[in-house]
């Protein structure tokens, strides 16, 4: 298809520049302190827990350690997504290649899908390192897989929406950080939108389900909901669109 050769050049240019490299090892070192912080706290209080019994009746990993480590990672996402995808288009725009791009004999879709999925890539590689986690949760104890599953999922969710997100940003500006500071903006409503549910009752159930976090929550808790996976679908097709658009407006006005 024709989106590959440009899924091909925007890997390479991740790997061929400090980009991928920086946001995967700093993503991995907060991760990682997270991990050890959850579980060293879990481990004291599995060890109160041996002296007084009742004490242990509401701990267990999958609540303790899991669902703590799924919602830090979710926040880590907020901050290095945008780093991952300012560069898309607004490096493109910059540097004027976008026209030459786009002159191609290659759809905007096709365009749009393959800088999409070399981000997604990235950040799946991302994910995958993180395994190392749940693995030596099975190591030392025993944590309930759905958890495990669902919460991977709805960070690949949550992560996938965050990337299409910055895609459309940085398909309206050429300066990076404008970018970054554009999809870090959009995100971090989505994220606080659900908070102010209970002052505006009238609209209170309208805006928990707008919410980024608020659909992200089930997955944490090993709930796997239809209603929360096609909010984040309809929310990646949106943001794709959106940029689509964006993109046939500058194909228009070249």
């Amino acid at each position: 298809m024709r989106m590959w050769p440009v899924f091909k050049k925007e890997m390479r240019l991740y790997f061929t520049s400090p980009t991928a490299y920086v946001v995967i090892a700093v993503f991995l070192l907060l991760a990682g302190y997270f991990f050890f912080a959850i579980f060293d706290f879990f481990t004291r209080a599995s060890l109160q827990t041996a002296m007084n019994p009742q004490m242990g009746r509401d701990l267990n990993v999958t609540d303790n350690v899991l669902r703590p480590l799924f919602s830090n990672v979710s926040v880590i996402l907020l901050l290095l997504m945008p780093l991952v995808t300012m560069r898309l288009f607004a490096e493109e725009r910059r540097s004027g290649t976008i026209e030459l791009l786009l002159t191609y004999p290659v759809r905007d879709g096709a365009v749009m899908l393959g800088k999409f999925l070399a981000a997604l890539a990235l950040y799946g590689i991302m994910l995958v390192l993180t395994l190392v986690y749940p693995a030596l949760l099975f190591y030392f104890a025993r944590p309930e897989w759905g958890p495990v599953l669902t919460g991977y999922l709805g960070l690949l969710l949550l992560g996938a929406a965050f990337i299409a997100t910055g895609l459309f940003a940085s398909s309206l500006t050429e300066n990076q950080i404008v970018a970054a500071m554009t999809t870090f903006g959009i995100l971090l409503l989505f994220w606080v939108i659900g908070w102010t549910a209970e002052t505006w009752r009238a609209a209170g159930p309208v805006l928990t389900q707008l919410s980024l976090i608020e659909h992200f929550d089930n997955f944490t808790k090993g709930v796997l909901d239809t209603r929360d996976v096609i909010y984040y679908l309809s929310f990646i097709v949106f943001a794709l669109f959106l940029t689509l658009r964006s993109l046939e407006a500058r194909r228009w006005k070249g």
